[in-house]
C-alpha cells in the first residue's frame, strides 16, 4: 500500500495493437472503449492506444478538412468523459488543430478530462510517409504526470529520428517511456524497431514500451508486434504480430527505476510466414474495408494466379472467391487442367469462359486497318484485353471486385497489358519479386498461417509450380523467351530497385552488362503502367507507388 502521498511503486500497461480504419472516428472510437473495458478487467492503470488511433493511420488529407478535425477532437472528448468511472487512463492519438497549426498529436486521458496533450516534433517524410505535407513540428516535449508516475510520450518518428526528443524527456524527469506508433511492416522490420528502441534505452536509461498499429490500411499493412525493452536491455515483453492484441505488462518501481519482468512472450513468425501473413491480412482489410462482399481472379494455371487464389481464399473464405478460366488456342491442356485442381484444392468456384469468339470478333473488325501488318504483340494484348474486359463485366454483374494478380518481377519491366492481365482493384502479390512468389507456394503448401480460412494441405498443384512459366499467347511461349532468367532479372531489379545500385556495381556482381542496361531500360519505360495499376500490399522497403516515386518522362540512362 502506497499514502496519499507518496509515488506509486506499481504501474499496470495495457498496451492496444488494434486495426483502426482511416475516417471511421465513430468505430474506432468504439474500438478504444472496448480496449479500455478489457484493460480495466486485467486490472490496468493506463491504457496505450497508437498513433493518430482516432482518425485512423495515416490519414494523409483528411486532416485538411476542419470537420473531421473537430469529430476527432469530440471523440477524444468524450473518451476522456469516461475515464471518471476511475478505470484506466487512457493515452491516445488524434489529429488536432491549434491557433491555426495541424498536429500529430496524443492526448492523455484520466479522471474524465484531457490533463495533457503532446505533439509529434519529428515529422516523417521519406518512402511511405509525408507528414510535413499535412502537419505542423510540435514543441519538444515533457514528461506527463500521470497518478504521480513522470511519463515521456514520444510519438513513433520521435523515437526514429535525430532530433532528441527521448534525451529531452529524460532530462527533463521522465521516468519511462511510451511510445505510441504507426510502424508499417516490411520484411526483417521487427529487428530495425528492436534496434530503434534500444537505442533510445541505452542513451536515455530508461525503459521504453512500443506499441505499433495492427491492419491494412490501402498498400500498407501494420503489423502490431508491440514490445518493450527495460533499461537494462532486456526484452520486457513481446507481443504477437498480425494479430488484433490488448497485453498488460506490470512495472515495479525499483531503486533503479521501472522494470518490468516475466512479461509474454509470443512467437515471431520466420520471414515466409509474415510475407504471406502481411499479403494475406493487407488483402482481407482492403476488401471488407472497402464494403466488397467478394472477389474473381483469372484462374489460368500459373504460379501468380495461384497464389492469388490461395491469398484470397485464406483472406476472405473459399465462399467469397469466385475463380474464371478464360482459354484460348494458345492455352495448353497442362493449364486448364492445373488451374481446375488449384481451384478445387482452394474449394472456390471455378468457371470457364472461352474467349476465342470475342478474340476473333476484334480481329475480324481490325482486319480492314490491319491488313498488311504481320501479326505481334498486338494480336497477344488483344487476348489479355478481352479476359480484362470479361473480369470487369462479371466484377460489374455481380459485385466482384477483380483481383489483379502480376508479380514485381513483371510489373518491374512492364510484361503486362495495360487494361487486360493488369485490370483489377487491388494485387496482393505486387510487391513479391517472382522467385518470392514460389517461395511463399511451396511454404503455403506445407503450412496454413494463423488467421487463415483456406484448407491444409497442398492448394497450389505441384505441376504449377514445377512447370516453366508462361503467359501463353503464342505456341510454345515461355516468359524466359522475353526475359532473363527470373533468378538473374530478380537480382538485377533488387539491385536497381531497393538498393538503387549503379548499373557498374551490378554488372560486377557478375552478370552481363548488355542484360543489365536491358532491364534498366524496361524499368524505366514500364513507369506509365506502374501508374495505372492498382494498389498492392507492400512488403519490401521500397514498393512501386509510395516509396518509389519515378518520371515517367526520363531519358536518364546509367552507363558510367
Amino acid at each position: 500500500m502506497t499514502t496519499q502521498n507518496a509515488a506509486p511503486s506499481t504501474l499496470r500497461i495495457a498496451v492496444a495493437q488494434l486495426n483502426p480504419t482511416v475516417g471511421d472516428v465513430a468505430g474506432n472510437l468504439a474500438k478504444a472503449r472496448e480496449a479500455r473495458a478489457d484493460a480495466a478487467r486485467q486490472g490496468a492503470d493506463l491504457l496505450l492506444l497508437t498513433e493518430l488511433f482516432v482518425s485512423g493511420y495515416p490519414p494523409e488529407d483528411l486532416v485538411l478538412k476542419p470537420a473531421f478535425l473537430k469529430a476527432c477532437e469530440r471523440a477524444v472528448e468524450t473518451l476522456a468523459e469516461e475515464t471518471a468511472d476511475g478505470g484506466p487512463g487512457v493515452i491516445v492519438g488524434f489529429p488536432r488543430q491549434a491557433a491555426g497549426r495541424r498536429h500529430n498529436s496524443v492526448a492523455v486521458l484520466d479522471t474524465g478530462k484531457i490533463i495533457a496533450v503532446r505533439d509529434k516534433v519529428d515529422l516523417p517524410n521519406y518512402g511511405e510517409f509525408d507528414e510535413k505535407r499535412v502537419f505542423d513540428a510540435g514543441e519538444m516535449p515533457g514528461p506527463v504526470n500521470f497518478r504521480g508516475i513522470r511519463i515521456g510520450i514520444p510519438i513513433c518518428e520521435d523515437i526514429w529520428g535525430e532530433l532528441g526528443v527521448c534525451e529531452t524527456l529524460a532530462e527533463s524527469g521522465a521516468e519511462i517511456l511510451l511510445s505510441p506508433n504507426g510502424s508499417p511492416y516490411y520484411r526483417g522490420k521487427v529487428d530495425v524497431r528492436h534496434q530503434v528502441v534500444l537505442k533510445q534505452v541505452i542513451e536515455t536509461g530508461l525503459p521504453m514500451i512500443y506499441a505499433n498499429q495492427f491492419g491494412g490500411q490501402d498498400e500498407l499493412v501494420f503489423d502490431g508486434a508491440s514490445f518493450a525493452f527495460n533499461a537494462d536491455r532486456s526484452l520486457a515483453f513481446q507481443m504477437s504480430q498480425f494479430e488484433e492484441a490488448v497485453s498488460i505488462s506490470e512495472w515495479m518501481r525499483g531503486s533503479d527505476g521501472w522494470v518490468s519482468a516475466n512479461g509474454h512472450q509470443s512467437r515471431l513468425p520466420e520471414s515466409e510466414e509474415t510475407d504471406y501473413r502481411a499479403c494475406m491480412l493487407g488483402f482481407r482489410d482492403y476488401v471488407n474495408k472497402n464494403g466488397f462482399k467478394n472477389v474473381v481472379l483469372g484462374l489460368s494455371g500459373g504460379i501468380d494466379s495461384a497464389m492469388c487464389a490461395a491469398l484470397a481464399v485464406d483472406a476472405l473464405g473459399e465462399e467469397r472467391v469466385r475463380t474464371v478460366m478464360l482459354p484460348y488456342r494458345y492455352t495448353s491442356e497442362a493449364s486448364l487442367t492445373d488451374a481446375e485442381a488449384c481451384a478445387k484444392a482452394l474449394g472456390c468456384r471455378y468457371d470457364v469462359v472461352a474467349i476465342e469468339e470475342p478474340v476473333e470478333g476484334f480481329l475480324d473488325a481490325l482486319s480492314d486497318m490491319f491488313e498488311g501488318t504481320e501479326p505481334g504483340i498486338t494480336e497477344e494484348n488483344l487476348q489479355s484485353r478481352t479476359r480484362g474486359t470479361i473480369l470487369m463485366a462479371i466484377s460489374n454483374k455481380f459485385g466482384s471486385m477483380v483481383v489483379t494478380t502480376g508479380n514485381k518481377s513483371e510489373i518491374s519491366v512492364g510484361y503486362a497489358t495495360l487494361y487486360g492481365d493488369m485490370n483489377g482493384g487491388f494485387n496482393p502479390i505486387k510487391d513479391l519479386y517472382k522467385m518470392q512468389v514460389y517461395a511463399l507456394a511451396r511454404w503455403r503448401n506445407g503450412t496454413v498461417p494463423p488467421g487463415a480460412l483456406g484448407p491444409s494441405g497442398e492448394v497450389i498443384p505441384q505441376n504449377i509450380i514445377d512447370k516453366a512459366p508462361s503467359a501463353e499467347l503464342r505456341p510454345n511461349q515461355t516468359d524466359q523467351d522475353s526475359l532473363p532468367p527470373y533468378p538473374v532479372l530478380d537480382d538485377i531489379l533488387e539491385c536497381l530497385v531497393e538498393k538503387e545500385m549503379s548499373t557498374e556495381e551490378i554488372v560486377a556482381r557478375g552478370h552481363e552488362e548488355a542484360i543489365v542496361h536491358r532491364v534498366e531500360h524496361l524499368l524505366y519505360i514500364a513507369e506509365y503502367k506502374r501508374r495505372q495499376s492498382a494498389p498492392g500490399v507492400k512488403i519490401t522497403k521500397k514498393n512501386f507507388g509510395r516509396d518509389r516515386r519515378y518520371p515517367i518522362t526520363n531519358r536518364f540512362r546509367d552507363r558510367g
